[in-house]
């Protein structure tokens, strides 16, 4: 697991960030650093390609979806390799058009995310993107707004997870992550 090393020893750390008690783990080191980045990327598409597939009857995925913000930095790329649809999932009022809504407690209070209603059809294969899982509201957040619109979740994705966070107790589909973090 050489890449997954490499990867590793890109992320930063730094405490009390962004408040006093938090370590912010800062994954734009990686993307600085052009043969992480590409280890990175070949490292989700090709755990995408030899498991995820295997939990969708078509052996196909539709759409990935990635959440404000950090995941659309690594989101529409992993689309475009995998041939998928790249849906944004955003925070409240920074999408056009009609959207399905759900509120969300995260670490610091409640936030609201949106996607674009007509974003993805029903029964379509969906994985979700982001850069980090803690306590898992925001990516259960962008559960249920697949589910609004009748999509099927296959799988969670994430660069790191911090497991002592019991973040993927939460969410509706297996969990991935490149990362575990347990401090």
């Amino acid at each position: 697991m050489a890449d997954v090393e490499l990867i590793k020893k890109q992320i930063t750390y730094h405490p009390d960030f962004p408040k006093k008690g938090v370590v912010f783990l800062d994954i734009f080191p990686v993307l600085r650093n052009p043969a992480a980045f590409e280890a990175l990327l070949n490292h989700l598409e090709n755990h995408i390609k030899s498991h995820t597939l295997a939990l969708s009857e078509s052996k196909k995925i539709d759409v990935v979806v990635a959440l404000d913000a950090r995941g659309f930095l690594i989101g529409p790329i992993l689309a475009l390799r995998l041939g998928a649809a790249f849906v944004p999932v955003r925070k409240g009022g920074k999408l056009p058009g009609e959207c399905v809504k759900v509120t969300y407690e995260k670490e610091y209070g409640a936030d609201i995310f949106e996607m674009q209603s007509d974003a993805i059809k029903p029964g379509q294969n969906v994985v979700v993107f982001d850069d980090l899982l803690a306590t898992g509201g925001s990516a259960k957040a962008a559960g249920e707004l697949i589910s609004q619109v009748d999509g099927k979740t296959l799988e969670y994705i994430f660069m790191v997870e911090l497991p002592f966070l019991k973040g993927s107790s939460k969410l509706n589909a297996p969990v991935y992550s490149v990362i575990q973090h347990d401090d």
